[in-house]
């Protein structure tokens, strides 16, 4: 996730603090997803002739953190790429992908990912893979992910939104912070289901980094 003003910088770390990171945060990090995300939002909101402070109004996010994603200063979470989403009345994927030809609601749809296959979403503590990308009009999104996080001070802010979250754990040891419960250990083979209303966050336990398959599904 420029360099800012002194007058900029309480304003900036909170954005980063809450949307995501700014793309200078870790300076070693390959952060990136499968499309420009700033362009892709940045048309969006144009061809809806929306604002920033409307489109602020609609997802949540400050006008300022979105100009920033637009122009790739600010790399958003899952989390918040969740609430723009559902703040445009879009589906996550949409904004993740660049599938226009993707296959519509009917009866009897499927789509299949294959080993290795996906849209990826990369950010300093974790690594996504979007499975299934190009079904539309789907109230569940299942992710791959490797949490390369060690401590919940890692991350800028703790995840948020309007979602249930179904999480098993394919290999390592993935432990769930909650803002409710104690810290939730969880090894390989191991699962759990919670509301993703209450503030939570994942960390790995080890050397090795928890990979895990999970499931995030719209209110």
């Amino acid at each position: 996730m420029p360099e800012i003003s002194l007058a900029e910088r309480g304003d900036a770390v909170r954005e980063a603090t809450e949307y995501g990171e700014r793309d200078s945060a870790r300076a070693g990090d390959d952060i990136k997803s499968a499309v420009d995300i700033g362009a892709h939002l940045l048309k969006l909101r144009k061809s809806r002739g929306l604002t920033l402070q409307e489109v602020s109004a609609l997802t949540g996010v400050s006008a300022s953190a979105f100009s920033k994603i637009e122009r790739n200063e600010l790399s958003p979470t899952i989390s918040t790429m969740q609430r723009i989403a559902q703040g445009l009345g879009v589906e996550l994927v949409t904004l993740l992908t660049d599938q226009d030809n993707s296959v519509g609601a009917f009866g009897g749809r499927r789509s299949i990912s294959r080993a290795g296959a996906g849209s990826r979403h990369t950010t300093g503590t974790c690594n996504n893979v979007l499975l299934c990308a190009d079904l539309k009009n789907k109230r569940a999104t299942p992710i791959l992910t490797t949490v390369t996080a060690r401590s919940p001070d890692e991350y800028p802010a703790w995840a948020k939104s309007e979602a249930e979250i179904f999480v098993m754990v394919q290999e390592g040891t993935l432990v769930v912070h909650s803002r409710l419960y104690e810290p939730l250990e969880l090894n390989k083979g191991d699962s759990v289901y919670y509301d993703a209303t209450t503030e939570h966050t994942w960390t790995s336990k080890g050397p090795t980094n928890a990979v895990v398959l999970w499931v995030l599904v719209d209110l």
